[in-house]
């Protein structure tokens, strides 16, 4: 049984999908239904060993250490390791890994019957990747396959809507921490390098920038003497349908870049933890005029495709091709391209 297993490890949470047969069995070396979803805190105890998605009463937690690109980012010393950034990221992927499958995730994962997709954002520079690259291969994940986001998202979107028309897609990422905007050629024909133009970031959008919206909104309203203690779903609902509509400023600055209009994307694929409530999907419907494809549980929708596709490559080498050589070069041009 070739397995695949996907992880998306953002700011706020980390997600773990695999990817099986239809026999439905579980993990090699695991018996039970494995979690799937840890909030991106690391704990180290005296021995050195790591926790993944715990907050002690008393101890140092280490939080906001998944994205790379931010300046001082947080660093750990574990007895006389440093640990940067990318260290830390890794030790998540190998904790969560070995927690999901029941045993190490270390060694040729090729040739057996486990294979792993760890993913990233797109804007990432080759830099970066590298630096991840070789804190995974630091914990004994070499065998791992990197891969940008939107890229794994769409590998969803193959799988649960394919074959798909050839076209564009632009992949909507709204997550705790920000939004992504990215435009990838999908369906047969698409080039080795799917993305077109540069993938956006901002933070000005997403879950923590929706709860300061809504913060500032309560200020506002609140009386001298009373304070409200929430919002409507009413109010809630209209506060987040403006945050929508303002979040398409990145969107058409996505399309500028690209050299392209609305009306030369197929479809907008909707992913991230922040978009799950029902406004996101129907506001950019409404205002782009475009079908909008979401999953039931958009936070999962990137970890899914990346398990996806980490059993597809292993099934690949298993019918004679190279998964990790082939893939690993495929998602490596594509975040060179994407840093230009």
């Amino acid at each position: 049984m070739a397995f695949g297993v996907g992880l998306s490890i953002g700011t706020v949470n980390t997600v773990c999908s695999t990817a099986a047969d239809r026999s439905g069995k579980n993990p090699p070396g695991r018996k039970g239904v494995p979690p799937s979803t840890w909030r991106t805190t690391l704990t180290f105890d005296s021995s050195g060993t790591a926790r993944v998605g715990r907050i002690p009463r008393h101890g140092r937690v280490i939080t906001e250490f998944a994205d790379l690109t931010q300046r001082g980012a947080p660093v750990a010393r574990v007895g006389h390791r440093a640990l940067s950034a990318a260290d830390l990221v890794a030790t998540v992927a190998y904790s969560v890994a070995a927690e999901v499958l029941g045993q190490p995730p270390t060694g040729p994962l090729g040739s057996g019957e486990a294979g792993i997709a760890v993913t990233h954002p797109a804007g990432y520079s080759a830099n970066l990747v590298g630096d991840l690259r070789t804190a995974l291969d630091g914990v004994g994940l070499a065998e791992a396959t990197l891969m940008a986001e939107p890229i794994a998202a769409a590998a969803w979107l193959a799988a649960e809507r394919g074959p798909l028309t050839p076209g564009l897609a632009l992949v909507y990422d709204l997550g705790g921490s920000g939004l992504d905007i990215t435009l990838l050629r999908v369906g047969m024909g698409a080039p080795s390098n799917p993305v077109v133009g540069l993938p956006l970031h901002s933070v000005e959008y997403g879950g923590r920038a929706f709860g300061d919206m809504v913060a500032r909104k309560l200020r506002r309203t609140a009386g001298s003497q009373v304070v409200p203690r929430g919002l409507s779903d009413a109010d809630s609902g209209e506060l987040r349908g403006e945050h929508i509509r303002r979040s398409l400023a990145l969107v058409y600055k996505c399309l500028r870049i690209a050299d392209v209009t609305m009306a030369d994307v197929d479809r907008i694929l909707v992913v991230g933890g922040a978009a799950r409530p029902p406004e996101v999907a129907q506001v950019l419907a409404k205002e782009l005029a475009r079908p909008v494809v979401v999953a039931s549980d958009p936070e999962r929708t990137i970890a899914d495709g990346a398990a996806i596709a980490a059993r597809q490559a292993l099934l690949a080498q298993d019918s004679g091709g190279h998964r990790h050589h082939s893939l690993t070069g495929l998602f490596r041009r594509v975040t060179r391209v994407a840093a230009l």
